[in-house]
């Protein structure tokens, strides 16, 4: 169990899981140490970085721990101190999910490793090469001296003699972990945004979990995972994370099921500390809206399902009323599409949707965006992502526009519609609660916007 020294420090193991590009199997690889691990009775907390809502889907699953955001632009670094600070209270071990690969981005996943001073551990595809894997991982080892690679994990390993052909050229200072041979069943299934919704594939998860926990079992790493030096984690002083009740009384009604699931945990969390009370529905088959006095409809896949939800015409009128009484309602991505007038799918099959806005949605093949902005809303900026392969047309004349991270483009279109917003953002509430408040506050319901969480002021 993790050791706090004091009431300002806790340590606990930790690991940070990365690869020198994406597809390398760090996902699957990661999901399989959360479940060894708590089959020997552990407790592991798993963090995934980067704005990603299915890895931690899969991941929430193999840890029965829930599974929150690391990242340095969207969420600062005080949050990002704070949550490994709270989960090295209580876990036995913390395992990180990095994105991409380990240099890419800025703030890359070599960023937060570095800063919070946690090992990393390198997985590798190692298919097609032998001797080139221990020098591509002696590159990444030394291409900063912030960093430290406790060792590899070769994916795909073909034989015992692959295997001892890395582990013979590896340097000294950089073990060979474990080497998972080349076997489908332990691959996690993916679709066109990332991984299949865990929800969606529970028991076929189930089998690849257990599979990947027993190959890495074979290799001893339960042991070697255990036996980790403690890295320490400082709290974040208490002032800087105090949050307002400005919710308080209110109820708020998420849209939760296989159509609309991107949703951060740490949102929740954050409505529920703001004193908002969450009714959880589903627009596949609910007929009625829980009382509420928000609505937020997230981001998902509404055009795998659009026939079901045209079909739901009970809630359709249902939130078409809520509509009209002019209450808020925070609408997503895919929550964007199912509040325009259609929703064309990938097979150009075209179904009616809300029409709380107008326009029209249409999936659009391999084509997409994506990228990080921070949605400059009337109640104030949030910190948010994009990431969509469909196209909204004909719709209204938008109030604002995301700002790029790093490009002067006007990023993506912010819709006012009465009560709603709509854009393809996903927000990360924790950046800006008070402006979050203000977003699902019912108008004419005071609020106190006092923003006292200091994340704010690690963005600068």
């Amino acid at each position: 169990m993790s050791t706090p020294t004091t009431a300002a420090h806790a340590a606990c193991p930790a690991l940070f899981i990365a690869a020198p590009s994406s597809g390398q199997g760090k996902t699957t690889v990661t999901a399989a140490l959360a479940r060894l691990l708590r089959k020997r009775g552990k407790v592991v907390r798993v963090f995934k970085t980067g704005p990603d809502y299915l890895d931690p889907q899969i991941l929430a699953q193999a840890s029965g721990q829930p599974v929150d955001q690391l990242d340095l632009w969207m969420a600062g670094e005080a949050y990002c101190r704070q949550r490994l600070f709270e989960a090295a209270q209580q876990a036995d071990l913390i395992l990180v999910e990095g994105a991409m690969g380990l240099f890419d981005g800025e703030p890359s996943s070599a960023d937060l490793a570095a800063l919070f001073d946690l090992p990393l551990v390198v997985v590798m595809d190692v298919k097609g090469m032998a001797q080139t894997a221990a020098a591509l991982v002696a590159g990444l080892a030394g291409f900063r001296a912030d960093i430290r690679i406790a060792g590899l994990i070769a994916n795909a390993c073909a034989s015992a003699r692959h295997r001892e052909l890395i582990e013979g050229a590896l340097p000294a200072e950089i073990p060979l972990l474990a080497a998972v041979a080349r076997d489908p069943a332990l691959a996690l299934p993916e679709r066109h945004l990332g991984l299949v919704q865990a929800a969606e594939i529970r028991d076929e998860l189930e089998a690849r979990f257990e599979a990947g926990a027993a190959a890495l079992d074979a290799e001893g790493l339960a042991e070697a995972l255990l036996s980790l030096p403690p890295v320490s984690f400082a709290a974040v002083p208490g002032t800087a994370v105090a949050i307002p009740a400005a919710l308080q009384g209110q109820t708020i009604g998420v849209a939760r099921d296989a159509a609309f699931s991107f949703i951060y945990q740490a949102n929740l969390d954050l409505l529920a500390e703001m004193g908002a009370t969450l009714r959880f529905f589903s627009p596949l088959s609910d007929t009625q809206l829980p009382c509420c006095d928000a609505l937020w409809l997230p981001g998902g896949y509404p055009e795998l399902h659009a026939a079901q939800l045209a079909a739901n015409a009970p809630l359709r009128d249902d939130i078409q009323a809520f509509f009209a009484s002019g209450k808020p309602i925070l609408a997503e991505c895919g929550g964007l599409l199912y509040c325009l007038e259609t929703l064309t799918d990938g097979d150009e099959r075209t179904y009616a949707m809300l029409g709380l806005l107008p326009g029209h949605g249409a999936m659009r093949g391999r084509r997409g965006c994506q990228g990080m902005q921070t949605a400059e809303l009337p109640e104030g900026p949030v910190r948010a992502h994009a990431h969509h392969r469909s196209l909204a047309t004909d719709t209204p004349a938008p109030i604002a526009h995301g700002r790029r991270q790093r490009h002067p483009a006007p990023g993506e279109a912010i819709y006012r519609q009465g009560g709603l917003t709509a854009t393809y953002l996903h927000l990360f509430f924790p950046d800006n609660p008070a402006a979050v408040a203000r977003l699902f506050a019912p108008a004419g319901t005071p609020c106190n916007a006092t923003h006292t969480r200091s994340l704010e002021d690690t963005h600068g």
